[in-house]
């Protein structure tokens, strides 16, 4: 039997005969009464997800027209449309002859039909483009925290047999895929021209807070595992990399296929590209920018735009409610003057002056309300000084004031500010070691000097280093695997088992 094989030597494609013939399968949906065609499709894919496989003629008639639309249908016209799809190969015919008595019912032949797997897989795909914008993308921070567990993982299951190997490395994939496609849809929805006249509307004012809660949950989980799993892809060792495509090529290759023969080499370098398109993308290559990081560059963006929309509007709406309370308060005026003559000189007031003199200054409001006027607001007096070189102001001479009593108690109470925090900092260490894991609850300043020691250490060989007070440390397995949870007052975070050990001196840390 002849053998299809597919080649890539070369980044060449040969053209198999499959690819020169005509898909007659797909023929129902561009052609002369696809109107009627594409329900009967659509009919046998919904009873086929409902296992019911086969379907006589006279059902899918009854259910046809039960629809308005085919109220004149005909069960001549549905048996011809039946018979074309069966001739184009979308659905499989078969006779039934359980209940034929005679030989003029098994000359009439009736039929039972069936879709065809191809009919099956046109008719899912047609689903999906349907459903393309109705069911939208999402960002989904969990796959950054899954692909950094599975990545963790890789020691572990170099080991393994090739079956569990194969599951966790189609896993590891299938996680990066969705990653991809689910962002840059993402992405496409919000830079598209529907997304950017939504945000011109006031209406998305009440949309804006969901949004914004929904990047930045998805930046924040970029912050805390696209780091995790840089470190991770770059500790691992090449040669391990290497046994894990081979076996994961060699479970490819013993799984049978029919007409279709694979190549290894074509195998294992579509695995390799997977692999390098994964590091490339969270960890960079030859110095350039990560993926990871345009990605978090351009969210980052969007939720500035996002701001900028949303302060418009805001902007917008004050200024309007403004201008009408102006109005309002104009009108008042002109209702209060005692003849014409005083209302012209109102108006040559209110709207004849063509270059009125602005004077900006921080003066205090009695209300901060959009409603209120300036016609309500209290006079303010400006002094207006020359701008002339030959002008100066007078000099107020005054004698050196004492305050040294002052910068004293401030420098006590700056020292007992200091020790309060070296007593609380010193609370949190026993027996001489931090553990990270074991923490409580604690305080953002807190948490903000222990990451300060631990990025001092960390950035050395020997990884040891001092306090702000002298007290030397070092990090203790600085190489470990594990992760934990950092919990503090304004939130928890993830971050590799640490452990601080603090060297013992005479007077704490």
């Amino acid at each position: 039997m002849p053998v299809n094989t597919i080649c890539t030597e070369d980044k060449n494609m040969e053209i198999q005969d499959k690819m020169r013939k005509p898909m007659l399968e797909a023929k129902y949906l561009n052609v002369e009464n696809t109107d009627r065609y594409r329900p009967i499709i659509r009919l046998f894919y919904l009873k086929y997800e409902k296992l019911k496989y086969w379907l006589y003629q006279e059902e899918v008639f009854e259910e046809l027209k039960e629809d308005p639309y085919f109220a004149d249908y005909t069960m001549e016209q549905c048996q011809q449309d039946l018979a074309a799809l069966a001739a184009w190969g979308n659905l499989v015919t078969i006779q039934d002859t359980r209940k034929v008595t005679t030989i003029e019912e098994f000359r009439n032949k009736k039929f039972r039909y069936q879709l065809s797997e191809t009919a099956v897989e046109i008719e899912r795909m047609v689903i999906r483009i349907e459903n393309l914008f109705i069911e939208g993308s999402s960002l989904e921070p969990t796959l950054l925290e899954r692909i950094r567990i599975n990545l963790g993982k890789l020691e572990e299951m170099s080991v393994k047999e090739d079956e569990k190997l194969h599951a966790w490395w189609n896993d590891l994939n299938n996680d990066f895929i969705r990653l991809n496609q689910n962002y840059q849809d993402y992405m496409r929805e919000l830079n598209s021209v529907k997304a950017e006249e939504m945000m011109k509307t006031r209406e998305f004012l009440l949309f804006k807070d969901r949004l914004m809660e929904y990047l930045r949950s998805f930046v924040k989980s970029l912050q805390v595992n696209v780091t995790a799993i840089e470190q991770e892809l770059r500790k691992v060792q090449e040669e391990t990399v290497k046994n894990v495509l081979k076996k994961v090529t060699a479970y490819e290759l013993s799984i049978p296929r029919m007409d279709v023969e694979i190549d290894e080499q074509m195998i294992y370098e579509k695995m390799s590209g997977r692999w390098e398109s994964m590091v490339e993308w969270f960890a960079g290559k030859d110095g350039q920018e990560s993926e990871a990081g345009k990605v978090f560059d351009t969210t980052n963006e969007i939720i500035r735009k996002i701001t900028r929309y949303a302060t418009r509007i805001s902007e917008m709406s004050n200024q309007g409610s403004n201008r009408r309370e102006e109005y309002k308060k104009v009108a008042q005026m002109f209702a209060k003057c005692r003849d014409i003559s005083e209302a012209h000189r109102l108006a040559a007031a209110v709207f004849g002056v063509e270059k009125p003199l602005h004077l900006k200054g921080e003066m205090h409001r009695e209300t901060d309300s959009i409603n209120s006027s300036v016609y309500e607001e209290n006079p303010h007096v400006v002094t207006v000084i020359p701008r002339v070189r030959t002008y100066r102001e007078k000099a107020k001479r005054s004698g050196i004031i004492d305050r040294s009593e002052e910068k004293e108690a401030m420098r006590k109470a700056e020292i007992q500010r200091l020790e309060e925090e070296r007593k609380l900092l010193r609370s949190y260490i026993k027996n001489g070691r931090l553990e990270f894991a074991n923490l409580p609850v604690i305080e953002p300043y807190v948490r903000d000097m222990f990451l300060l020691w631990m990025s001092k250490a960390l950035e050395k060989k020997n990884h040891r280093a001092k306090t702000e007070d002298g007290q030397i440390y070092y990090i203790e397995q600085a190489d470990t695997k594990e992760y934990c949870t950092l919990k503090c007052t304004d939130g928890e975070f993830q971050m590799p088992c640490y452990t601080m050990v603090f060297e013992e001196r005479e007077q704490g840390i």
